[in-house]
């Protein structure tokens, strides 16, 4: 009788890495290199987000300095 229970899960734990690696060409071979037009657009995309992000983080250390000191009292 456990046989037959260990069979499935043996089953599934060799199944998994099989169908992985099945998705994982089949992903490869559809992927392609992006065209020069692509690239520059996912550059500027990604240039945006550093700088947008930055300014975030910049403006909140700026206003949380502040209220910090009139907290703590600049000690």
């Amino acid at each position: 009788m456990e046989k037959t229970a260990a069979a499935p899960a043996a089953n599934i734990v060799v199944e998994a890495p099989k169908q992985l690696a099945k998705d994982a060409e089949w992903l490869l071979r559809r992927c392609t290199k992006p065209s020069q037009k692509e690239y520059l657009k996912i550059v500027q995309a990604v240039l945006m987000g550093f700088l947008v992000m930055g300014f975030v983080g910049y403006f909140t250390k700026l206003i949380h300095i502040p209220i910090n000191n009139i907290i703590v009292g600049g000690a």
